[in-house]
């Protein structure tokens, strides 16, 4: 391997720029952002390095032994090969520019130089997780995601909402990683390795090595990617990590975090046996479908996107059910692309106009945000399928693949999230831009500065050729053994192989754009409530799964921890302690009576202790 040192370089590099800014830059807003930047550019620099010395398809591993312990040997290594040099490119690249977008953007912030410091951890955690070769050191990098992902989205910790959403997001995740936990040491106990290879070796000469807990460790696997990745019922942290500011949006939502648990199933695909293949690929379906109908009554904007990332993770999560981490892997890396363009658009409309963000008090930007307007406009397109933008690419791939698996339920599911993508992304496309302006703020909004729209241009340029330019050779060749190489012609016609859900993804994403353009061209306000009535509010009110939680769970939670605490207070503390305690206290009180200070008490004590030992002594 050429190069060896870079991938330690890429990984530990933002580990450095966090550390330098916590102890020595953080009076300097300047200076810690261009160190962060500088951290996040340098390791994009040396991935295009190390991928042009060894190739994409490269194949190999670089590893230091860290822990032994009996039979237990640990690893900390680094998996290269395809799929993670790929995933190399996303957070790098994309983190990149979401990091110097974030230079503007945070600019007026007081705390922008602990932003940096958070936003350099965070990358150095999703950087782990890519690059782990074993299960241990995974699971390590998933809890410091956790972590730094909590203090992002409690940035701005003074309002209570954003100190509630990042407890939110930390302790959901929290339960699904127990379950996480809870596999992984399954699998050690049955396997007697953590390493991927091992593992995966294991697997391949004894596909019945987990026997009859193959399922039972498979999804309590997937119950780490149901909570990093935000799939039902573990959905409910995501859409309220809005909170954070916008580029953390963007960070977290788009390019890394939420892909982790994609990222995650798809390199430990060879763990997962049918039975557990199919319940992942219907909580995805479900999913999808829940996060698109939610997104219809969504009036802000930055939470129209987030359930947007919900029902696209719902896609990729069934493509992996439906054994198709190609798929799902190539629409991870579309979705980055497109996603992250559109939370970094809304930011600048957010920025344009004062901070708002109800959609309804926006109207008429496509004239006083031209390039916002291009950018976004290019980000929606992408997302809703329509060709030849990498969105279509990515999502014709999936909608075959529930064909080739000829599940036809799946299918239908995925064409009708294809068409309400569409209806609720150009609803908020039709109520920005167009019609009037609804509030002063859209009277006087402005475009926003170059450092802000540049890092729009270019993700818009990869949201419109990122389909068709190799991305699925690189992942082919991961998953698929006699993968086929295409051309970039063969790329771009690839969709026509397969034109039945082209032909039916492109129609619905029309159909959907169509319907927006008819109920939102002037944009005053919402017809859909007086149509749908209940069920309108029902979406708005996201079907109420806080409320359920919140009547059930929490509750029982709360039930249970009184129930502990009278425990602990009455019985424990008072009853069983406390009879210990008193008994020793009276002991110590009675025997203090004793202490007269008077020598004929003392002599009389001493004779009859004399007296009592001669009884028991010579009396029997």
């Amino acid at each position: 391997m050429k190069n060896e040192l870079f991938p330690w370089l890429i990984l530990f590099l933002p580990l450095l720029s966090a550390t330098v800014i916590a102890l020595f830059t953080l009076r300097s807003k300047t200076v810690s952002s261009l160190i962060s930047i500088g951290a996040v550019a340098a390791g994009f620099v040396l991935t295009c390095l190390f991928v042009n010395a060894n190739g994409i398809h490269y194949s190999g591993e670089t590893s230091v032994n860290w822990l032994t312990i009996g039979g237990l040997n640990v690893d900390f290594g680094l998996k290269l090969d395809a799929l993670s040099m790929m995933m190399l490119f996303v957070v790098t690249g994309v983190g990149g520019l979401i990091h110097i977008y974030s230079y503007s953007y945070m600019d007026e912030d007081a705390g922008k130089a602990r932003f940096f410091a958070f936003l350099s951890l965070f990358t150095f955690s999703m950087l782990g997780i890519v690059l782990a070769n074993n299960f241990l050191m995974t699971f390590i990098f998933w809890e410091l995601v956790g972590v730094s992902s909590y203090l992002l989205i409690g940035f701005w910790f003074e309002k209570p909402s954003a100190g509630d959403a990042a407890k939110k997001a930390f302790i959901t995740n929290r339960l699904g990683d127990f379950g996480f936990l809870a596999g992984i040491l399954m699998v050690w106990g049955l396997l007697g390795s953590l390493n991927f290879s091992a593992l995966q070796n294991a697997m391949v000469s004894n596909p019945a090595a987990l026997g009859a807990s193959a399922t039972i460790a498979g999804l309590l696997i997937f119950c780490g990617a149901a909570g990093k990745s935000a799939q039902f019922p573990l959905h409910v942290w995501l859409p309220d990590a809005m909170e954070g500011p916008t580029p953390v949006s963007a960070l977290i939502h788009a390019a890394t975090m939420v892909a982790a648990g994609v990222y995650m199933l798809c390199r430990t695909l060879f763990l997962y046996n049918a039975d557990a293949l199919h319940v992942i690929a219907y909580i995805g379906g479900f999913t999808a479908l829940l996060a698109a109908l939610m997104a219809v009554q969504q009036n802000d904007i930055k939470r129209i996107i987030a359930y947007s990332t919900l029902s696209q993770l719902g896609y990729m999560v069934m493509a992996v059910g439906l054994s198709g981490p190609t798929p799902a892997m190539f629409h991870l890396t579309m979705h980055a692309f497109f996603k992250a363009l559109l939370f970094l658009s809304a930011g600048s409309v957010i920025i344009g106009m004062h901070h708002e963000q109800d959609i309804w008090h926006m109207g008429g930007l496509k004239k006083k945000m031209p390039v916002t307007f291009w950018t976004f406009t290019i980000g929606a397109l992408a997302l809703s399928g329509i060709p030849p933008f990498a969105g279509f690419y990515s999502k014709d791939s999936i909608l075959a693949q529930c064909l080739e698996q000829k599940n036809y339920l799946l299918f239908a599911v995925a064409v009708f999230v294809a068409g309400l993508t569409a209806f609720y992304t150009f609803r908020l496309f039709f109520v920005v831009f167009f019609g009037k302006e609804k509030t002063d703020h859209a009277k006087h909004a402005h475009e926003s500065p170059l450092i802000i729209t540049a890092p729009l241009v270019i993700l818009a340029i990869f949201a419109t050729i990122g389909g068709f330019i190799g991305i699925t050779n690189n992942y082919g060749s991961q998953f698929v053994a006699d993968h086929e190489t295409l051309s970039l012609a063969q790329q771009f016609l690839e969709p026509l192989k397969t034109p039945v859900p082209m032909f039916i993804g492109i129609g619905v994403a029309l159909a959907g754009i169509f319907l927006a353009f008819a109920l939102y061209k002037i944009g005053d306000k919402d017809p859909l409530p007086a149509k749908l009535g209940g069920l309108a509010t029902a979406m708005k009110n996201k079907f109420y799964f806080d409320e359920l939680y919140e009547a059930t769970f929490i509750r029982a939670h709360d039930f249970l921890a009184a129930v502990a605490d009278w425990i602990d207070r009455w019985i424990l503390e008072g009853a069983i302690i406390g009879a210990i305690r008193g008994g020793t206290d009276l002991s110590g009180r009675a025997l203090r009576l004793a202490q007269t200070g008077n020598l004929q008490t003392y002599a009389f004590l001493f004779v009859l202790g004399v007296a009592l030992l001669l009884y028991f002594v010579l009396g029997k």
